[in-house]
């Protein structure tokens, strides 16, 4: 980006003077880099900036970890995650809670990396826990390619993955404009930004730099003035309109759309992805018959408004006080993307 196109949105942000507009940071890494590098303070009043549901981790629910923690605890299966996962609190406890107790909880950087560990101890049952989006289901579908190429069978994944585009469906109205994830849009393409602009939804795909952050909100604030449904890229340099095909055929090839629960927005149609019947051995849910769990969360706890940008994390009544990145109460104050830690880390 020149100097020149970033006075150009400089300008545009601070000579703004239409109504009052809400947008959703989607992305829990441009609510964290927008506190860090000072795009915030740029922002004019009339600019209400709301986090919305795009931390994996905040968005996954408490019975997800209850599964995980029954697994490590009652069948002794080897549980791999990353470690924003092993904090977040289920009904009766997190995993770090379970691993105190003598469950087997691992830290791993990739979904290939406890793939390697059950090859490499195949007299232990082996779960990688899959969350995320489509940015990172791609890596958990080639742990099973070469689990399957390998003859590895004492892997499995415990699936939570989920999709944006009907995520975006369910959060209409409650924004002006999503300011879309770049990362995400990296693998799934421009196409269903387009088709949400049919729907009356507006966006921007943003990217992470200073400059990136700035451009995609003067955009914004150009594009809602005039009115109309809109959808801009402002990433070309990473997000191409089609996307990453191999990365999309990997998911289509192994996971099936099904209906999944996001924490703080109950369940969303078709916005998850589950193991195709083809897949099956790989289903730690099948594979280990793991029974319905019925999660329980703390009542005060308001992580699920959060991420329905209904209030900012400092409203909540534990937030700094019960609820702190030490003692985290809710999922959003766990996650190094989260919203209540990024309020919390940046004094707000």
């Amino acid at each position: 980006m020149s100097e020149k196109s970033a006075e150009k949105a400089l300008r545009i942000i601070k000579n703004y003077d239409g109504p009052r507009v809400r947008i959703m940071e989607v992305c829990g890494t441009h609510t964290h880099e927008n506190f860090r590098l000072g795009v915030r303070q740029l922002l004019p009043e009339a600019v209400d900036l709301i986090s919305g549901p795009g931390c994996p981790v905040c968005v996954t629910p408490a019975d997800y970890i209850d599964e995980a923690v029954w697994l490590a605890r009652e069948k002794g299966v080897t549980v791999c995650t990353f470690g924003d996962l092993v904090r977040v609190p289920g009904s009766r406890m997190s995993l770090a809670e379970a691993r105190a107790e003598g469950g087997k909880v691992r830290i791993v950087y990739s979904p290939d990396d406890a793939c390697s560990y059950a090859k490499d101890h195949p007299e232990e049952e082996v779960v990688f826990l899959s969350v995320g989006f489509e940015t990172t289901t791609p890596g958990a579908c080639l742990s099973l390619v070469r689990a399957s190429r390998d003859g590895v069978t004492n892997y499995s994944l415990l699936t939570a993955n989920k999709t944006m585009p009907q995520a975006y469906r369910a959060l209409k109205g409650s924004a002006d404009a999503f300011l879309y994830p770049g990362h995400v849009n990296a693998i799934t393409g421009t196409g269903v930004c387009r088709e949400l602009v049919k729907e009356g939804i507006s966006g921007v795909v943003a990217g992470f730099t200073a400059n990136e952050l700035v451009t995609a909100f003067a955009l914004c604030l150009a594009m809602l003035q005039k009115g109309e449904p809109f959808f801009v890229n402002a990433y070309p340099r990473v997000v191409r309109e089609e996307g990453s095909p191999e990365g999309m055929r990997l998911i289509d090839q192994w996971m099936e759309a099904c209906d999944t629960e996001w924490r703080g927005l109950g369940v969303i149609p078709g916005s998850g992805l589950k193991l195709r019947k083809e897949a099956e051995a790989y289903d730690a849910r099948i594979k280990y018959e793991i029974p319905r769990m019925e999660a329980r969360t703390h009542t005060a706890c308001r992580c699920g408004e959060v991420l329905q940008g209904r209030c900012r994390p400092s409203d909540c009544p534990l937030f700094g006080k019960g609820c702190t990145p030490l003692h985290p109460v809710g999922a959003c104050m766990v996650s190094g993307e989260g919203a209540c830690s990024a309020y919390y880390q940046y004094g707000m």
